[in-house]
């Protein structure tokens, strides 16, 4: 253990003279990889695990492009950490009626190119998002022709019929509001070129490396106290850590379980651990033979060992899910009963179905390390009912057209409820007109189901949509479309000096209130 500290020791004061040398990070003296004494740095390098694909909001719904977005954009309304609206470029908002919603828009806010912000670049963001197929899903209740500017400042937005959760919609990342003139002059390379009126803009794209953001000079609001953010490509989760014990590196995202104690253990580190609101889960087919039998389904969710599983490969990171919408999430039923570990049940349940000697399927997972140990963990488990499971890694593209397509027996996925609104977390996966790429992949379908996720949609009273959402999640419980699985953390490290930052449930941390002690 010491010669480690020592050899931790002997890199960081190399790293320190290689940042020196090539300048990386402008600062007045060397910047101090230690945690004593007054820092001089002005940028904060952080690690995720892939490169953005895009900064064009429109272009992509992923996450590592999200968290980039995330301090380049703004939306009309925000929300906090608690998930509450706020004000964004909006400054105040009022409901005509229950399809309207009338905007006041700050004055003088100016876009990275120096245009100035007017209710015209909102109606040609939103008729824009509307018209993509990677985020039209977040604003289609908006009525295309019920965006009406109403004066420079003042915009309308309707939608097409009573929708509850508009403003959580509006705060979500991909309804940041884009420069018309920016968006048509760079055409397709605007992925490249983004442009937004938030505290920082592109620099730099080294594609496949690292992201380098800059402060804006002429943001509306508070000016962040750092000049430069750097995102960097790291796929691996331990040396994103690595990274982080050598000062190479301030802040690093999805710390993996294994690496939780050794951050938690370093007086130089620091571990923020926050419930998420997204869950990991094994998802049916239910359009194939046997999956279209609900007590084939049951009978999984009964052989399946899920605090073994959670304790195995998340290393008690998380906890075990109890059905389709974790705890943090607003409407979630946390009185359902978990299925439990029940083999002698799940064999009655196949022996009903006329299946008890078993059958042979598959499992698809894409080569994300955590999935492909809990697919190997089910394949091991589900031969006790006598289910011969083959495991398939797949790429990332071939395995969400696969799995939109219908061609897969089982997959494992994750879903993150953006929002904070059930309406997010439960209309897109488990619908019957949300079948496919839209979300559904289980291609579950209930007319009860429906009805109350339709309901849920259109009443306004907080009260009662609550009981359309637990009545629904009862019935997704019972029906089993999934193995619920497992309710994620957030997951941060930093080193000891990094202050200001904190964890937003929806994964899209803000960056512009770090800085360095």
């Amino acid at each position: 253990m010491k010669i480690n500290k020592k050899l931790l020791t002997l890199v960081s004061l190399m790293l320190v003279l290689v940042l020196v040398a090539v300048g990386c990070g402008k600062t007045t003296d060397a910047p101090s990889t230690g945690d004593t004494g007054a820092s001089t740095k002005d940028t904060v390098i952080v690690a995720q695990n892939s490169d953005a694909k895009s900064l064009d909001l429109h272009a992509t719904n992923d996450n590592a492009s999200s968290r980039v977005s995330k301090q380049i954009y703004e939306t009309l309304v925000s929300q906090n950490e608690k998930m509450e609206i706020k004000e964004g470029l909006a400054t105040s908002w009022v409901a005509i009626d229950d399809l309207t919603y009338e905007f006041k828009l700050k004055e003088g806010v100016k876009f990275h190119n120096g245009e100035e912000l007017t209710a015209n670049d909102v109606k040609f963001t939103l008729t824009r998002a509307l018209e993509s197929s990677h985020v039209a899903h977040i604003v289609d209740a908006i009525d295309a022709e019920g965006i009406e500017v109403v004066d420079n400042y003042t915009v309308r937005i309707a939608t097409k019929e009573p929708f509850a959760p508009i403003l959580a919609h509006l705060a979500h990342s991909a309804a940041g509001i884009l420069n018309e003139k920016a968006v048509t002059e760079a055409g397709e390379d605007y992925g490249q070129k983004p442009v937004g009126t938030g505290p920082f803009m592109l620099d730099k794209w080294n594609t496949g490396d690292s992201i380098e953001l800059a402060r804006f000079a002429d943001y509306h609001g508070t000016a962040p106290k750092i000049e430069k953010i750097v995102f960097r490509n790291i796929a691996e989760g331990t040396s994103r850590t690595i990274g982080l014990e050598t000062g190479d590196l301030d802040i690093i995202y999805d710390v993996a379980p294994t690496d939780v104690s050794r951050i938690e253990g370093d007086d130089n580190l620091q571990l923020l651990r926050d419930d998420a609101i997204s869950t990991t889960y094994v998802s049916f087919n239910l359009n194939k033979a046997p999956f279209n039998d609900v007590r084939v389904r049951q009978a999984i969710n009964y052989a399946v060992n899920m605090d073994l599983i959670v304790e195995a490969v998340y290393q008690g990171v998380g906890k075990p899910a109890k059905g389709p919408l974790p705890a943090s999430v607003w409407g979630s039923n946390q009185d359902l009963q978990p299925y439990g570990h029940d083999v002698e049940k799940a064999k009655e349940l196949m022996k009903e179905a006329g299946l008890e000697n078993g059958f042979k399927t598959t499992i698809w997972t894409n080569d994300n390390q955590q999935r492909m140990d809990i697919a190997e963990i089910l394949q091991n488990q589900l031969k006790d009912i006598g289910i011969e499971v083959e495991v398939k890694v797949m790429e990332w593209g071939a395995y969400l057209d696969g799995t939109a397509a219908g061609e897969h027996d089982m997959f494992i996925l994750g879903w993150g409820t953006v929002t904070g609104d059930p309406n997010y977390g439960l209309y897109p996966l488990f619908h019957t007109s949300a079948h496919g790429a839209a979300g559904n992949r289980s291609f579950f379908s209930n007319p009860r189901v429906d009805e109350l996720l339709d309901k849920g949609k259109v009443t306004i009273d907080p009260s009662e949509r609550e009981k359309y959402y637990l009545e629904a999640q009862q019935i997704i419980r019972d029906e089993a479309p999934w193995i619920f699985t497992w309710d994620r953390e957030e997951l941060s490290g930093l080193r000891s000096n990094v202050k200001g930052f904190v964890h937003h449930p929806a994964g899209h941390h803000a960056l512009w209130t770090v800085y360095f002690e």
